[in-house]
């Protein structure tokens, strides 16, 4: 059994150059309706890279990037070290080391759910203030997609580990994470225009991909499909992959 802080060690610098970003009209909404300001502190958990970290230091708030796995977190490290308000942590979400009521918004980005979720909610009524809201955000291929179907089914074929991988509208249980399911959910679209290299590297990108040095005949099988339907679906070397970006908002009294 792959520990969750471990899964994508080894990815960290494909994670980096090929995860898709989330939507500025999602950043905007945040800090337009949420409450979250230049003056917020932000625990952003499982920050990973730091993709989603960088769009909130962009808006001057300060940031906790929460990071238990050290090849993700040197990259973060390295990316933004230089970013006013950027603070690298390592640690699992369940237990951050942050001072107790001391943030006012947590965020999770494509990493809810790697988290145990009963004591993460108890790590979140620890470190936020009162009156602290936690967002959840994924972004989600769109599955009524005919691409995205065909895509699911390679996917599914080659890879080494089914957490992560299933089709689903999300969240992997966020509805219930919420005190007496007070949340609030919002969709927006982010389709991406790619091309074939960052099709391929996204794809590969994944927790459950496999690994080049690892699992050759699967990593073999999966280029090799993946650049199949590339080739049958792209348009001038670029394929509309259709994605939304879903946020969950609530809080966790």
């Amino acid at each position: 059994m792959i520990k969750n802080e471990e899964r994508f060690s080894g990815k960290a610098d494909i994670y980096k150059k090929f995860r898709s970003s989330y939507p500025k009209e999602l950043i905007d909404y945040l800090y337009s309706n949420i409450g979250f300001c230049e003056n917020s502190v932000i625990a952003d958990i499982g920050s990973g890279t730091g993709i989603f970290s960088r769009l909130l230091l962009e808006r001057g708030s300060r940031v906790y990037c929460v990071e238990p796995n050290d090849d993700m977190r040197r990259i973060a490290e390295n990316d933004l070290g230089n970013a006013t308000g950027f603070n690298s942590v390592k640690a699992p979400a369940e237990n951050t080391g942050l001072q107790e009521g001391s943030i006012d918004f947590i965020t999770a980005a494509q990493a809810f759910h790697w988290f145990e979720p009963e004591a993460f909610k108890k790590e979140c009524r620890r470190i936020l203030k009162t009156g602290g809201k936690v967002v959840l955000v994924w972004n989600v291929r769109d599955y009524e997609s005919d691409i995205i179907k065909k895509d699911y089914e390679i996917r599914k074929k080659y890879c080494i580990d089914t957490k992560g991988l299933g089709v689903t509208d999300i969240p992997y249980g966020s509805r219930d994470f919420f005190s007496d399911f007070h949340y609030e959910e919002k969709i927006f679209r982010n389709d991406l225009n790619i091309n074939r290299e960052t099709y391929i590297g996204m794809n590969l990108s994944r927790s459950y991909s496999p690994c080049e040095n690892k699992n050759p005949n699967e990593y073999n099988g999966l280029v090799k499909e993946l650049n199949e339907l590339f080739d049958k679906c792209n348009k001038d070397g670029v394929i509309h992959f259709p994605q939304f970006t879903k946020i969950y908002t609530g809080t966790v009294i």
